[in-house]
């Protein structure tokens, strides 16, 4: 076993298991496996590599340059996206065209719900 003395594993389990209410996550066999799979890893340090989004190893000092916080989206960071090779200006333009898009529909619906409260208010 590799000695983990001043480190600290980080694991940001949100994106795994389901949502029960507002504050409470229930995990499957498979996401508790996984997460104890990582354990496992960074513990021997066997074939240990951070995943940024998921979980990272943290030496103490940068905690403490995080005045002590623990929350672990602060050390694993984001996760890596894939570049799909769009120029900004042309997917920005794609998005702006779909939100005016959804804005029109939204008031054509807006619409017809007056039209139907109307006929029902008679």
């Amino acid at each position: 076993m590799r000695d983990r003395r001043g480190e600290v594993l980080f694991v940001d389990a949100r994106k795994l298991g389901r949502l029960v209410d507002r504050t409470r996550r229930e995990f499957a066999d498979e996401d508790v496996a996984k997460i104890a799979g990582v354990y496992h890893a960074w513990r021997e340090g066997k074939s240990y590599i951070d995943v940024p989004g998921f979980y990272k190893a943290v030496q103490s000092s940068e905690i403490g340059g995080h005045n002590h916080l623990l929350t672990p989206g602060r050390y694993v960071g984001a996760e890596d996206v894939e570049d799909d090779d769009v120029p900004f200006a042309e997917r920005f333009a794609s998005l702006r065209e779909k939100l005016e898009k959804q804005f029109a529909d939204g008031q054509t619906i807006e619409r017809i719900i007056a039209d139907n409260l109307s006929r029902l208010a008679i």
